[in-house]
This record gives structure tokens, C-alpha cells and sequence, in this order.
């Protein structure tokens, strides 16, 4: 059997395969850490998210508003991926055709400069297929999330699975504090791709069917 727990956008599996979360018990290794859009793992956040990564996840969009595109100077690019040591470099290269030119560089560059990232292509197929079973459940959006792509998967592999940080709201649902989107900025979603709250409406729905586990509430160090 195989459990899965997933939080912000990061999937830990338990028994089979397991994929970093940004709390986990103390001493407990992953053995398979998973990244998604290139998220830091220095400046004091490895304390909570770790530094063991085996595949990374980035958007071309990362690549156009960090890299420039890649269209000039590709160092920088290449250097800001030594966090993540050997991981594989998750690229939706064809899931729309404005993705494939910066994707192919991306793996150009990273060829060129003999860089131990493995880049790998998102299969068409599969994205197609998963945003079709989504549309006949309901969800309207222009281009799924990263989480409930990452949901999607733990869910295809996993008997368990568990969410944490899908609340899609700026203001904390029991304290009321303001939330930043991410752990390591406030980038805001792009709503005229994304629709983060009728996503979340799909996921509170398989909770309430007990498909999986919605956690709402505080994440602590060292809690299952």
C-alpha cells in the first residue's frame, strides 16, 4: 500500500514512493523528493522543505520572467538549478505550442553545459486526458494548476492521500492572518488561466467523499 500526502504544490508517498513535503517527521528521509516550479531550498527554508529533490517541476512562464527566455546569457539558469543536485527537470514542453521553443532550449542549455539535471517532457497525452476527466467532473479553467496536477498523480498511485496548504484564499481560514501564496513569495496566481477556488471546491468535495484528506488547519514539525 501506498500513501501520499501533498502540500503547496509538494507530494510525499509513503510505502512505495515517497515525495518531499515541507514538514515531515524528524528523521524520516524521502526517497524520492519532488519540487514543483523551481522552489527554493536555501535561506533558511531547507529547515521545512528540505533539500532532497529527484524531480523538479518548472513552468515556461519561470523561464520567460527569470531567464529571460533564454534567449541570451544561460549561466545563470543553469547555476540555479545546482540545488537540486541530479533531479529531473519536469518541462510541459507540449502541452501548448507556445511551451516548446523555451522548453527545448531549457534542455538545449542544460546539454550544452553538461549540467547533471535530466530535463523530461510532460507526456501530451496525459495532460490532455486529465484536463478532459476533469471538465466532465466540472472544472471550468483554462490550464490546470501544478497542485491538482500533483493531486491527480498521488491520487492515480496512492491508496492515502492527504493535502496540505490547497487553501487558495489570502486570508487564513481560523486566524484570519494574511497568506502569502507561496512559502517563498506572494506571486499571484493568474486567474485567467487558473481557477484555484473552483479547484478547491473539486478537492473539499473528494474530501467530504473520503477519496482524500483535506488539512486545513496549522502544520507542525515532526506531526504525521
Amino acid at each position: 500500500e501506498a500513501s501520499a500526502e501533498v502540500e503547496g504544490g509538494q507530494v510525499r508517498l509513503n510505502g512505495l514512493w515517497r515525495i518531499r513535503v515541507w514538514k515531515q517527521p524528524a528523521g524520516e528521509v524521502p526517497e524520492f523528493g519532488v519540487g514543483c516550479n523551481l522552489p527554493p531550498l536555501s535561506n533558511g527554508y531547507e529547515k521545512h522543505v528540505g533539500i532532497k529533490t529527484d524531480l523538479v517541476t518548472a513552468n515556461p512562464s519561470i523561464l520567460l520572467e527569470k531567464f529571460g527566455g533564454l534567449m541570451g546569457r544561460r549561466r545563470m539558469f543553469v547555476e540555479s538549478l545546482r540545488s537540486y543536485s541530479h533531479s529531473l527537470l519536469l518541462l510541459p514542453a507540449f502541452s501548448f505550442a507556445h511551451n516548446t521553443p523555451v522548453s527545448l532550449r531549457a534542455f538545449y542549455t542544460l546539454e550544452d553545459f553538461e549540467s547533471p539535471i535530466r530535463p523530461i517532457f510532460f507526456n501530451p497525452g496525459y495532460l490532455k486526458s486529465l484536463a478532459l476527466f476533469w471538465r466532465s467532473q466540472g472544472l471550468r479553467t483554462v490550464r490546470l494548476s501544478t497542485g491538482i496536477i500533483m493531486t491527480s498523480l498521488a491520487l492515480e498511485l496512492c491508496d492515502n492521500v492527504q493535502l496540505y496548504g490547497f487553501w487558495p484564499f489570502d486570508v487564513h481560514p481560523h486566524s484570519f492572518q494574511t497568506l502569502t501564496n507561496h512559502y517563498y513569495d506572494d506571486r499571484k496566481t493568474k486567474t485567467k488561466f487558473h481557477a484555484m477556488p473552483d479547484e478547491f471546491n473539486h478537492l473539499l468535495r473528494l474530501h467530504t467523499q473520503g477519496v482524500l484528506k483535506l488539512h486545513l488547519g496549522e502544520c507542525k514539525a515532526g506531526a504525521n
